[in-house]
C-alpha cells in the first residue's frame, strides 16, 4: 500500500515536432499538383475525361480511382480548413490569385488563351491546398507557437 503523500512517478511524454522545411512544403505542393491535375486538366488526360463518356456505368477500377481522389481531396481540404479557417483560405486564395494575376500581367499572357488560364487556376488551387496542409508547420517556424494538437 502506498502512502498518500507518496505519488508514483509519472512517465514523461516526449513531444517531438517535425520541421518540414522547404522540401516538405514542395513535396506537399507536388502532391497537390498531382491531385488537382489527376482530377482534371486541360490536356484531356484526367479522371474527369476518363469517366465522362461512361458515367454512371463505370468499371470497378474507375470507381476505385475516383474514391482515391476523393480521399486525397478530403485530406487536403480538411487540413486546409482546420489549419487556415475560412478567413485564412480566403486570404490564401487572394494572395495566390493576385500572384497569378501579377504573372499574367508581367508575362503578358493573353486572357483569351483559356488553356493557360486553366493551368494557372489549377496551380492556384494546388498552392492554396498545400499552404493549408503546411500552415501549422509554417506558423510554428515563423512564430515559435505550437498548435494544441502538437502539445
Amino acid at each position: 500500500m502506498t502512502d498518500r503523500n507518496q505519488q508514483e512517478p509519472r512517465e514523461k511524454t516526449v513531444t517531438r515536432t517535425i520541421d518540414i522545411g522547404w522540401q516538405g512544403f514542395l513535396l506537399r505542393f507536388a502532391a497537390g499538383l498531382v491531385l488537382v491535375f489527376a482530377t482534371y486538366n486541360p490536356e484531356g488526360y484526367s479522371y474527369f475525361h476518363w469517366i465522362k463518356n461512361e458515367f454512371p456505368n463505370i468499371s470497378a477500377l474507375k470507381a476505385f480511382t475516383g474514391i482515391l481522389l476523393v480521399v486525397g481531396w478530403a485530406i487536403y481540404i480538411r487540413a486546409a480548413l482546420r489549419s487556415l479557417g475560412i478567413i485564412g483560405l480566403t486570404l490564401a486564395t487572394a494572395f495566390f490569385g493576385t500572384l497569378i494575376w501579377l504573372v499574367i500581367d508581367v508575362a503578358k499572357i493573353s486572357l483569351d488563351n483559356i488553356r493557360i488560364i486553366k493551368y494557372l487556376i489549377e496551380i492556384l488551387i494546388a498552392m492554396v491546398l498545400s499552404t493549408g496542409l503546411s500552415w501549422s508547420h509554417i506558423r510554428r517556424r515563423l512564430s515559435g507557437q505550437m498548435d494544441t494538437d502538437d502539445v
